[in-house]
């Protein structure tokens, strides 16, 4: 029994492809699992812990760690192959597995079991995370914020369905096939493409726009919250039906047959969506056949890879991290009829309307980026909306500050030592008391006194506080990459800012790339805005910098001014790792912080910025054949490194260019 009561799954209202994606990955598991993106109070994690109470119990062998089935070969497991004459069978819930963001190595793999190593010396597998998850399902929620060393093991024992150890002098593999599902909000930043791909399904949810459905919603969470028991009794009917068809469409699953012309049009919808690999074929497969099973079908049809395909594709598709995970229903629809095979066995499925109720993709409701507009020489007119020029390679920002900050490297990402997180490396002695042991180290250093030492009187080994190894772990992290946005009327002229925003989009697909987060301050008229606090998402800050307008007079120091507190905030937070400020503008300050000399506020406000020791990058996107320097004035006030706009894309031309020459590119 649970302990702590479950809203049911069958009481969750609407969100029919969040319940569709976790039902064909309880079918088959071999989907390859389910993400679920969406803001916050859209029902992911309610509707994840509701399915798990919803499966089947299994067959498992009594005692084992690794949630053998009795039918499993018993020399494949740590545990059972020591004692292959005592396997007795039992059922229990299909277990669910909470990973959390904290977590350390150790806990999710597994490690040696201290206990034993103390008391008799022996080595001895202690499971973790991923064996507990064995045939069942592991959750991670906020899984975009999971450490990288953590999404690189998931990575490995998703792929192969086995968990392998070496470490500490411990060699085991074990079995780790489970449900992976993860939840995640967009805007506290994107998945790893690497991890993304792994993903059987992904679904992309929104709030109920419906007042009848949203009341629906605080009627049942209000009567569950009142009396958990009481309302999990007036589902349990609802419940048992819902369990009993999920294991009904497992037993039929292997009976369900998809024909040679309907997998040529999956093909064929791959083909026209132009995803990488082959893993959304085979993914559009097997969810096809869980569909048709969960509706008491042993036939596939059209309408069945119709539905799974907008599951399959959305994730697979984007290029670029600005590309919307959708699916146009009328390109799908485009698809189905260019490759529909000439006779369907007279199951014809017609499409459906195209306002399907939470549908995957379909055509968006954001406008359009305007074209950009050819403009007179002069100010632009006041808030004008200026569209983004086309982004292209950058120099890499590690290589344009440098110089300017030796001891803090950007990139992916920043390598520290010591962390409590992250990957075991190597061993030290500890600064005081030892927090995080090296068991192995430890027994290392201990091995040569043991001789000379009694044992206790316990039997286990006597060790010194002078044994004590603590662990070293590596830990990587992003940087905050904060913009500040010069928005006057100034930049509008010439289409200037449709080339600035080309480089903050530029930029902004490198800090992606090295998994920094980014944050976004806008200056124009009398004051600074911050468009973006500091996220993970660059989504938002593209979302932001399309919206961006431009028109009035340029107030520099306020810009640096509230850049400047928008970092000191992070470094607070964040104290091991060094933002860099990014300051986009032609330099022409002609609004201060109340004083007379707008210029003299804002190289004061430079300064401010190199006594904090803020590292300092400004574009100058000052054109045109008079060229009074004021950019690069700021940047030497702040200690910074200046580039002109076309720079950003010249010095990467350049070096590319020279890599190739030397057989290095």
């Amino acid at each position: 029994m649970r302990p702590y009561a479950v809203f049911p799954f069958s009481a969750v209202v609407g969100q029919e492809s969040i319940k569709l994606a976790l039902l064909l990955n309880a079918i088959s598991p071999a989907i390859g699992g389910v993400l679920i993106r969406g803001h916050k109070g859209t029902a992911k994690s309610t509707a994840v812990r509701a399915l798990a109470r919803l499966l089947p119990e299994m067959d498992v062998v009594v005692q084992c760690p690794f949630a053998c089935a009795p039918s499993d070969d018993p020399a494949a497991c740590p545990h059972c192959s020591s004692r292959p004459e005592a396997r007795q069978s039992t059922t229990r819930p299909a277990a669910m597995v909470e990973l959390p963001l904290g977590a350390t190595e150790d806990r999710v793999v597994g490690t040696l079991d201290i206990e034993r190593a103390l008391k008799s010396g022996e080595k001895h597998f202690e499971p973790g995370l991923l064996a507990a998850a064995h045939r069942g399902l592991l959750y991670i929620d906020e899984v975009n914020l999971l450490s990288d060393h953590l999404v690189d093991i998931l990575l490995d024992a998703a792929a192969m369905g086995v968990n392998y150890i070496e470490r500490e002098g411990i060699s085991v593999s074990h079995a780790a096939a489970f449900m992976l599902v993860g939840t995640m909000n967009p805007e506290e930043g994107e998945l790893r493409p690497q991890l993304l791909d792994r993903f059987g399904l992904a679904v992309d949810v929104q709030a109920e726009r419906d007042i009848e459905v949203r009341a629906e919603v605080v009627r049942r969470r209000i009567a569950f919250d009142r009396a958990p028991e009481r309302f999990i009794a007036q589902w349990e009917a609802e419940e048992q039906a819902e369990r009993a068809r999920l294991l009904a469409a497992r037993q039929l699953l292997d009976a369900v047959q998809l024909d040679d012309a309907l997998l040529r049009l999956i093909s064929g919808i791959c083909m026209d969506f132009d995803v990488d690999g082959m893993r959304a074929d085979i993914t559009m497969y097997r969810a096809a056949l869980a569909l048709a099973a969960y509706e008491g079908r042993t036939q596939v049809t059209e309408d069945d890879v119709r539905r799974v395909a907008r599951l399959v594709l959305p994730h697979r598709r984007r290029r670029q991290p600005f590309d919307q995970p959708t699916v146009d229903d009328q390109q799908l629809e485009d698809s189905l009829e260019r490759h529909r095979p000439p006779d369907n066995g007279g199951e014809q499925t017609p499409p459906p309307s195209a306002e399907t109720p939470d549908s995957q993709g379909g055509p968006t409701d954001t406008p359009q980026e305007p074209r950009p507009e050819q403009h007179a020489a002069g100010m632009a007119p006041p808030d004008k909306q200026a569209s983004v020029g086309q982004p292209y390679m950058v120099r890499p920002l590690e290589a344009s500050t440098r110089q300017a900050m030796p001891l803090h490297t950007l990139g992916k990402r920043n390598r520290t030592l010591g962390s409590r997180t992250g990957h075991y490396v190597t061993s030290r002695l500890p600064h005081g008391r030892a927090h995080d042991i090296a068991l192995d180290a430890t027994l290392r250093a201990a091995a040569p006194h043991l001789r000379q030492r009694a044992p206790r009187a316990n039997g286990c080994l006597a060790l010194h506080a002078t044994d004590l190894r603590e662990k070293v772990r590596e830990a990587r992290t992003g940087t905050l990459v904060l913009f500040a946005v010069d928005a006057s009327g100034s930049m509008g002229a010439r289409d200037r800012m449709v080339a600035t925003k080309g480089a903050i989009m530029s930029l902004l697909l490198d800090a992606y790339q090295k998994r920094d987060s980014v944050g976004l301050v806008s200056f124009r008229g009398q004051e600074a805005t911050v468009v973006l606090p500091p996220t993970g998402s660059v989504e938002r800050a593209q979302q932001c910098l399309t919206e961006l307008r431009t028109g009035g007079r340029t107030p520099l120091a306020a810009g640096l001014h509230t850049a400047h507190e928008v970092l000191i905030r992070y470094q607070q937070r964040e104290q091991k790792t060094q933002p860099l400020l990014v300051v986009l503008t032609d330099g022409r300050a002609n609004a201060g912080l109340g004083g007379s000399d707008p210029v003299g506020d804002a190289l004061g406000q430079a300064e401010r910025l190199r006594q904090r020791g803020v590292t300092c990058l400004v574009v100058d996107t000052e054109q045109g054949a008079m060229h009074l320097g004021l950019a690069q004035r700021l940047a030497e006030a702040a200690g910074g490194t200046c580039l002109r706009l076309e720079e950003l894309a010249a010095n990467t031309l350049a070096r590319s260019v020279r890599l190739a020459l030397a057989g290095r590119h």
